[in-house]
């Protein structure tokens, strides 16, 4: 499946670009309406795009001509990455805030690169696991500098950090998934399943948690629901899709690693739009994440 024309690392650096879009919008609709509102309506946003698209393309509106081995495991790919993971990351920003959170989210690629050699029996080379040490350091370094207010200590709550490696976890997790359950079958097919299955998942938890109504007024919102309508497009209709195309063509490795530039990507655009300072830390972090991914087409 995995083949010399980079068209996985292609799709990974474009999956890296939608979700630089993706996270703009997220970001004024999260702060209107909460996450647990943006990550039911995204989902089901991006299940009726998904649809279209699926009738238009294949004239199937829903993947229905899936077989039972891609249900199951895009099912479970879909609770692990969408519901578990998102569920315990959002929680981890509560308690150690955002920025640690992305940090330890640094941790993706290396962890996905281990499950995907324990799973699929996928190796990478030298030079890629070089690149990817570069990528990650690059990323780390970029999320570190972001002047903030907030001081880096030596302790936070044991909780917070392992919801966020829970975080990592439902990241890794769901894209190794994903491949092991797609196999050849449509990636935008594939993602249908997986959101079916997160919003049945994160809807579970609206009910239990009694917060049926609280979404029902958050998505009045006029504002929140642009972002959301904006971000689903470029977030799990045309981000997680593209995604699937990745890891169909090039190791699960070699894409988290690509597709983890967002925060490297998002410096213009938060600068012009939010007017972040860019330090000369961001200026290094960038350098050394493009040199990383440069050297997965070489």
């Amino acid at each position: 499946m995995e083949n010399s024309s980079y068209q996985g690392e292609i799709a990974a650096v474009l999956v890296a670009f939608f979700w630089t879009i993706t996270a703009l919008s997220f970001e004024v609709a999260t702060k209107r309406i909460g996450s647990l509102a943006v990550n039911i309506t995204r989902l089901l946003f991006a299940l009726v795009f998904l649809s279209v698209f699926s009738w238009i393309t294949r004239g199937l509106p829903l993947p229905t001509d899936a077989s039972m081995h891609a249900w199951l495991w895009l099912t479970l790919s879909g609770l692990v990455g969408f519901v578990f993971g998102d569920y315990f990351l959002f929680h981890s920003y509560k308690l150690i805030s955002s920025r640690i959170a992305m940090l330890i989210m640094t941790f993706v690629p290396p962890v996905t690169a281990l499950l995907g050699w324990i799973v699929l029996s996928e190796k990478m080379t030298v030079q890629h696991l070089l690149g990817m040490a570069l990528t990650v350091t690059g990323i780390f370094i970029t999320i570190f500098s972001k002047q903030t207010g907030e001081r880096i200590k030596l302790k936070y709550p044991a909780k917070g950090l392992l919801y966020a490696f829970f975080g990592v976890l439902g990241q890794a997790g769901g894209l190794v998934l994903s491949k092991y359950g797609m196999q050849d079958y449509s990636p935008f097919a594939s993602t249908q399943i997986r959101i079916i299955a997160g919003a049945i998942g994160f809807s579970f938890i609206i009910v239990f948690t009694g917060r049926t109504m609280q979404i029902i007024k958050a998505l009045k919102n006029r504002t929140a629901l642009a972002g959301i309508t904006l971000g689903s497009v470029f977030g799990p209709f045309l981000g997680v899709s593209f995604s699937l195309v990745a890891i169909q063509h090039t190791s699960t490795g070699i894409a988290s690693t690509i597709m983890a530039l967002v925060p490297i990507l998002i410096i213009p655009p938060a600068a012009i739009l939010f007017k972040q300072k860019v330090t000369k830390l961001d200026y290094i972090g960038a350098a050394l994440s493009f040199s990383g991914v440069v050297m997965f087409f070489v």
